[in-house]
Formats: structure tokens, sequence, C-alpha cells
């Protein structure tokens, strides 16, 4: 977990940790594990309907995000989960302020949101490609700087005002490292079954690993605080990011402590009269 205040390199953070597990096996069985743990927390948290759990996915083109989203969430119910990805703006998106499509998709109480990249995007990509900002990046250094710090304030508002309203943020930043991703985009060629999944501007964004490599760390400094912090997840290992993923997620689900809502006294009354006559039946 990033502690808040603190400032992040990236270039610390070894993206090929696995976090002491020696083999894979042991990894998944953890996972296994923690997905029937997870198929259990998230019936509560559907039944008792306090809050909401927007769990936001970062990372660089093939980290792993649509992996960890896959096989950390394979085991819960389909009906309290909303995945919404989130690409290149449409023309009615950019006539919005740049929160506008994220928030429209938030999950109602009772339900897990993911996004699969997110409003972060808007002081990522715009950072390394700050024409994409248009008429809105000011001309002099000392206004753009302060144009990144109140994004990153604004970001830090709506993410307290959503926890202050019953939505839990929780955010994960899968960390892989640019010979791993280099392995990746060569799979996704030689493999019809990934091809797809292959644009172009995978491969055209690597020339700008350093950028968003400094763009990362700006953010992740910034934008973990206490109510929304931000886990840098290695990435490298595939298997070590879910295992990971999924050991938080049940964490933070256990630490809301919901229970199944009562009944009313008359409703149990009926309840218990009901399973009388089914058994004399």
């Amino acid at each position: 977990m990033v502690k808040p205040g603190r400032s992040v390199d990236l270039r610390s953070i070894d993206p090929g940790s696995t976090g002491g597990y020696r083999d894979k096996e042991a990894a998944c069985e953890k996972l296994d594990r923690d997905i029937e743990k997870l198929r259990d927390v998230q019936d509560v948290f559907i039944a008792a309907g306090r809050y909401a759990l927007l769990v936001i996915f970062q990372g660089m083109d093939t980290a792993g995000k649509d992996g960890a989203i896959k096989h950390v969430m394979s085991g819960i119910n389909p009906q309290g989960v909303q995945v919404n990805s989130f690409k290149e703006p449409s023309a009615e998106e950019l006539r919005h302020d740049y929160l506008w499509r994220c928030v429209k998709m938030m999950p109602e109480r009772g339900r897990v949101g993911i996004f699969n990249r997110s409003y972060y995007e808007d002081v990522l990509v715009t950072r390394v490609h700050r024409d994409l900002l248009g008429k809105m990046l000011p001309k002099s250094r000392s206004e753009q700087s302060k144009f990144w710090r109140y994004r990153y304030d604004d970001i830090n508002a709506y993410e307290r005002y959503l926890r202050r309203n019953g939505t839990h943020v929780l955010k994960f930043f899968l960390h892989v490292s640019s010979d791993e991703q280099r392995r990746r985009l060569l799979a996704r060629l030689k493999d019809r079954t990934k091809q797809w999944k292959f644009s172009l501007s995978d491969v055209q964004q690597r020339a700008y690993w350093k950028q968003y490599r400094a763009a990362y760390d700006a953010m992740l400094s910034a934008t973990s605080t206490t109510v929304a912090p931000w886990y840098v997840i290695p990435a490298d290992h595939k298997w070590f990011t879910r295992v990971a993923v999924a050991d938080i997620l049940v964490d933070t689900l256990k630490s809301l402590r919901l229970s199944y809502p009562p009944l009313p006294t008359a409703l149990k009354r009926q309840l218990r009269s009901l399973r009388t006559d089914l058994e004399r039946s």
C-alpha cells in the first residue's frame, strides 16, 4: 500500500516480486480459497445493501488488468458486479468534464463496480500527451504545475465524497516491467487467439515508457489517501498479481463487518409457521 503523503518511485519496486511465494501452485491454492471467501462475503455485502465498492485497475498495456478481473471475480455473483472499461473518450464525453463519464457508471449500494482504467487516465495519458488537452492546458510552466495539482485535488475530493456517501474505493496499480510487456506483446502477435487484443498504439506507447513512469509516480504520490489508498501490485507474474488482488479484496470486504439484515418479528413468526406447514405436508 502506498502510504498517504509518501513520494513514490516505481524504480524501487520490483515488478517481478512474488511476495514470498516460492511457487505458483501455493499461490493458486490461496487464490482458490480467497475466491470462496469472496463469494461468501459478497453475499452478505449484497444483502446488507449498506455500502458500494468501487475497484479501480490501472496499469500499462498488458499489465494484466483483464486477467485479474476475470480470475479474481470468477466465483462471485454476477448480479452484484458491474464492469466498465474506459478507452478513448467519445465526442460526447469530451464535451463534459473529465470525471463525467466515470461518475455516471458508479455502483449503487450492495454492488461492486470495477473500472478497467478510470478517470485517472486524465492525469496519465493526458500528462504524457499534453496535446490531447487542447486549449485546456495553460501555456506557462507554473500554471501547468497548478493544473495537475488541481486535478489531483479534485480526484481526492471526489473520492472523499464517495467514501462519505457509502462508496469505498479500492485502487490497484499493476506494475509490469518493460521487458515483460515486450514478451506479452510478442505473445499476442504470435497467438491467433490473442491477436484481436493487439493494438498498434500498444507498441507506440512503449516509446514513452519513462514519461508514463514519471506520470504514475506523481499520480500515486498525490492520490493515495487514507480513504482511498493505492496498492502497487507486482505484475510480471500474473498468478501473483491475482492472488494479491484477491487477498486485499477479501480483507477490504471483511473489514466492513457487515451482516445479514435482521427480520421483523412478525415476519419471523410467519416464516416459522410456513416452515412448520411445509414440514407437515
